[in-house]
């Protein structure tokens, strides 16, 4: 049963267990576009309107838009729709007297539900909601590897981007986070009998070998870059000379300046003649930039400290969200305002109760300063 516009102060977890008993795993389109559909007609009772990216083998990407106000601020609400686990492997909500358990509790279906519900309140408020938009996309989980352009397209549109995902243990909304890119190395060798034509091989293995030792020379802790060759394999048996072997590595980095210093070095690594007769070929992408403290951001804080009364703590963290990809815009970006949880991506993921309210509380207030309804030259 959904709670009604008189009920907004309290965070309805009856809501959160119907969207959490979706199963919203990102590969399951069907359980991903049903979550969608939900939160669709909850949101639209507020006077959204949406916009559907249609999608063939993941879920629907889905944009919410208020009315619009030519020459004032708009914000961008961001969330994800997906989860990690897969049809029957965790789909149950529970809860006790202190926290919520179950898939998405606070990665991040209990964020997108203080969005939603802070929205309710500004509605209920306010009469009305202009230039405030919501973008949940379906892929988070896997990398954002077909919204990330949608994204990119759509944030330059706007001033400000909040993001949903979980808050620190003490609150904290997110300032900083790393950039990341996965990459393959793929050597091509040459087969040959390990007995009778030693000689005539040329040994993948051996090359991608002395490649993962430069490889894990690139990291640099006191910089925050980690050089990660997380899987390698090849050869085909220990009587033949490998003729391919493969790589595969990640790059997580804190500032631009190691981001390329990485790139130009698997550059350089793949170009290097290892063996004669080998060949050495880089593949894969950055999937997020780095997420980087700014004079914009730290305006954005200043403001929200003067709306609230009290600075919001803040954090810096080494995993990546879809706030990565808005901020490297230049889009003054925050992230973390959903509830504090753990356990997230296990089957141990909880969110803490009395977070949902403090972060509601908070939400509201923030949305309802930067709500442009009743603003002049309003158009829809």
């Amino acid at each position: 049963m959904r709670r009604g516009l008189s009920d907004l102060s309290v965070v309805s977890f009856e809501e959160l267990k119907q969207l959490v008993e979706i199963n919203s795993y990102t590969w399951n389109k069907e359980g991903v576009d049903t979550h969608g559909l939900l939160f669709s007609e909850w949101i639209q009772e507020i006077g959204y309107s949406e916009v559907r990216y249609p999608r063939e083998t993941i879920g629907d990407h889905l944009l919410f838009r208020s009315s619009f106000i030519e020459g004032q601020k708009r914000v961008l609400l961001l969330g994800h729709l997906d989860t990690v686990f897969p049809p029957g492997s965790f789909e149950q909500f529970d809860e006790d007297d202190e926290w919520v358990y179950g898939p998405g509790v606070c990665d991040m279906k209990g964020g997108n539900l203080i969005a939603l519900q802070a929205l309710r309140a500004v509605y209920q408020t306010a009469g009305g909601i202009a230039n405030i938009d919501f973008l949940l996309v379906s892929d988070e989980e896997k990398g954002s590897d077909d919204s990330t352009s949608l994204t990119q397209s759509l944030a330059l549109d706007y001033d400000i981007c909040l993001d949903f995902e979980a808050a620190g243990p003490n609150h904290e909304v997110v300032v900083a986070r790393k950039g990341i890119g996965t990459f393959e190395f793929t050597v091509e060798g040459l087969a040959a009998h390990a007995g009778n034509h030693y000689a005539d091989g040329v040994d993948a293995n051996r090359i991608a070998a002395e490649l993962l030792l430069e490889l894990v020379q690139l990291t640099d802790l006191e910089q925050g870059t980690t050089v990660n060759p997380g899987k390698i394999s090849g050869g085909i048996g220990a009587n033949t000379i490998s003729p391919k072997a493969e790589i595969t590595v990640e790059v997580r980095f804190t500032k631009p300046s190691e981001r390329d210093r990485v790139l130009t070095s698997f550059e350089e690594l793949a170009a290097r003649e290892w063996a004669s007769g080998a060949k050495v070929v880089l593949s894969g992408r950055l999937q997020r930039d780095v997420m980087e403290p700014n004079r914009n951001q730290s305006e954005l804080l200043y403001e929200i400290a003067e709306v609230l009364g009290y600075p919001l703590p803040t954090e810096r963290r080494g995993g990546v969200s879809d706030a990565n990809t808005v901020a490297a815009l230049g889009v003054a970006t925050l992230d973390g305002f959903g509830p504090f949880g753990d356990g997230d991506h296990s089957v141990k993921e909880r969110a803490l109760k009395t977070s949902f309210q403090r972060r509601l509380s908070e939400v509201t207030a923030i949305l309802m300063h930067f709500n442009q309804f009743g603003s002049a030259l309003e158009k829809t």
